[in-house]
């Protein structure tokens, strides 16, 4: 899958958990970029993403997500 395919699933996962669209996600979008991406929704965020692409983080993968292109290399090393 590519990454723009991935984009567009992640950015769905986020729209669902967060209620709202008032955000851009690009390769450098953190935490603190986005409204209402917190500890709580973070892991909101990542279990819906699991769900969505059929897949499980490792803890490692999670520790070291530091941004949006962080996940999607998580999420392409995964479905590999």
């Amino acid at each position: 899958m590519n990454e723009d395919a991935i984009k567009i699933k992640v950015r769905a996962a986020f729209v669902k958990v967060l209620e709202h669209e008032n955000f851009v996600l690009n390769n450098d979008t953190s935490a603190n970029d986005v409204e209402g991406w917190e500890s709580i929704t973070h892991m909101m965020i990542i279990n819906e993403i699991e769900q969505e692409f059929n897949i499980k983080f490792k803890l490692m993968d999670l520790m070291n997500m530091n941004n949006i292109g962080d996940l999607i290399k998580a999420i392409q090393t995964t479905l590999n």
